[in-house]
């Protein structure tokens, strides 16, 4: 018959399930102790790597076939384990005898040589649940996350495909008052679930936090001296308290479950002083939140490029009263930066954008701020379109050059007959690099809403009147193109001249968030308005 167990059974079982709960606590101490042996596999590639750090100190970076036998794997292991070893044992006999030399010979000589101890390969051995693995597995089954590998007396925890930072970059040029947006790109994890922590230089002679004074100016801090700013998060804006400091980063990749490596950067140059106010600051006044989820601000900016900023012609006739360091691109791209994320807009259309600052500028700082971006080269220069993720997704994307869709579109074909009658204006025509650049967009709270957003970069001249009308067809052709395929569709448009937006153009009933400039014009147009359901924005600026 069965019988409840007495008391004495129950402080058995209870001894027994302390001893268990402490020896899984040690466990995982011992787990978490272990040094980390990273495997990257992924089933594209006919190769993984394993990364890990031996006793000696040295770093190991290996890339195996990931059907080649484990057995292999592991003697490679063994024999780069006595590598270095050898080469630690001839570093540390290299620093004896220089000790030696120094003053020490006599009495090494009376003690007489070392002997010499026989080096043999470590044992190498790969664990997965407590249980050797065998060496005929293949490396693609055989290195899986949560094994052991076991060189010597040390011990590696195998991580597979945890998050892991592809690219990591600081800015070169850092003011004070401007964000710093490192650039970044992750494997296996995303930045949302990423840890951020920036430091910045201890000046020479100052005190640690939790020095006293009298410590401070008794000895004087190595300059790579660190010490924590306070902001655990992806942007950092330095302060004056900050000029004349570099600046360190230690990120540390995550995916919502797991951490990955931790990687640390800093700044080559120190940070300088910013410009103080810009004219920009008191638009931002007015654009301090994003929009309710109802409504959309719209942004367009020719920003422009480098190439045409550095040529004697911009600094002597139209930039002549520019500092040259004004014109600099790593002074613009801090201004532009502040001042994009500082509209906190949902759609950003950008013109003259060089692919250096779109890659290395443009999506960092405003990836930062939530905002994804495409981009479409020119020649030298080209156009780039951002929307904010929590508001839309993208659906379609399409590039169009003019002039190859003027000689091969049926839809153009009404406009080239016509331009076939003037050869020298269609020459003209032809000889124009512009694009259109199409993005269909879809309301992530809505889906039957959707926005197409149309974004280019004109040529202008005031005696260019025939490029003119052909540009405004070309547009109004698109636009009606557009709305037959999607009836419900309307068009607005957004225009520019010379890189500045004119208000007085503007065809649509929105609320404006600002205005500035003179005689109407301003340095980039900001629009606030309602989400309504299919909607066609055309945003161009008229190249001069």
């Amino acid at each position: 018959m069965w019988r409840l167990p007495g008391r004495a059974a129950l402080r058995r079982v209870g001894s027994v399930v302390e001893r268990c709960s402490r020896a899984e606590a040690a466990t995982d101490e011992t787990v978490r102790a272990m040094e980390r042996a990273v495997v990257r596999c992924v089933p594209s590639e006919p190769k993984l790597s394993l990364s890990f750090a031996l006793a000696d100190g040295s770093h190991k970076n290996m890339q195996r076939d990931q059907s080649e036998p484990l057995g292999r794997a592991l003697s490679r292991i063994a024999t780069n384990a006595l590598k270095g070893h050898a080469k630690a044992a001839a570093a540390k006999k290299n620093r004896k005898n220089r000790a030696h030399a120094s003053g020490g010979g006599a009495a090494c000589a009376a003690a007489g040589p070392e002997p010499a101890a026989a080096a043999c390969e470590p044992v190498v051995k790969l664990y997965y649940r407590e249980e050797a693995v065998a060496e005929d597995v293949l490396n693609v089954d055989a290195w899986q996350d949560g094994a052991v590998l076991q060189i010597g007396d040390v011990k590696y925890k195998v991580e597979r495909n945890p998050p892991a930072f592809t690219e990591l970059q600081l800015p070169r040029y850092i003011m004070a008052g401007f964000p710093v947006c490192p650039k970044l790109s992750l494997e296996f994890g995303d930045s949302a679930s990423s840890v951020f922590r920036w430091y910045k230089e201890v000046r020479p002679g100052a005190a640690e936090p939790g020095d006293s004074g009298l410590a401070a100016s008794s000895h004087s801090l190595p300059s790579s001296a660190w010490t924590e700013t306070g902001v655990d998060e992806r942007v950092y804006t330095p302060c004056n308290a900050d000029i004349g400091l570099r600046l360190k980063l230690r990120c540390t990749p995550g995916n919502g479950q797991r951490f990955g490596p931790s990687r640390e950067l800093e700044s080559v140059c120190p940070v300088e002083a910013g410009p103080g106010t810009c004219t920009f600051d008191h638009r931002h006044l007015y654009t301090k939140k994003v929009t309710e989820d109802s409504f959309i601000r719209t942004v367009s900016y020719n920003i422009l490029a480098d190439t045409y900023a550095q040529t004697e012609f911009s600094r002597t006739v139209l930039y002549p009263y520019c500092a040259p360091y004004a014109l600099e691109l790593d002074y613009r791209q801090n201004l532009i930066q502040k001042e994009l994320t500082g509209y906190n807009a949902d759609l950003i259309c950008l013109q003259e954008v060089d692919r250096a600052v779109f890659s290395d500028s443009l999506v960092p700082a405003l990836e930062a701020f939530g905002l994804e971006g495409v981009f479409r080269i020119k020649q030298h220069e080209g156009l780039a379109t951002f929307y904010r993720k929590s508001k839309f997704t993208l659906l379609s994307q399409h590039d169009i050059s003019f002039q190859e869709a003027l000689e091969s579109d049926p839809l153009h074909k009404e406009l080239l007959e016509k331009l076939s009658l003037n050869p020298l204006a269609q020459e003209k025509v032809l000889q124009r690099s512009s694009v259109l650049q199409i993005s269909v967009l879809q309301s992530t709270k809505d889906s039957s809403k959707k926005i197409c957003v149309a974004n280019t970069h004109l040529y202008w001249h005031p005696k260019g009147l025939v490029s003119q009308v052909y540009n405004q067809n070309y547009l109004r052709s698109y636009g009606r193109r557009i709305s037959s395929s999607r009836p419900a569709f309307t068009t607005e448009r957004i225009q520019g001249q010379a890189g500045q937006l004119s208000e007085t153009c503007l065809q649509i009933k929105s609320k404006k968030d600002w205005r500035c400039g003179l005689r109407g014009t301003v340095s980039a147009c900001c629009w606030l308005r309602p989400i309504e359901t299919n909607k066609i924005v055309f945003s161009y600026a008229l190249l001069g």
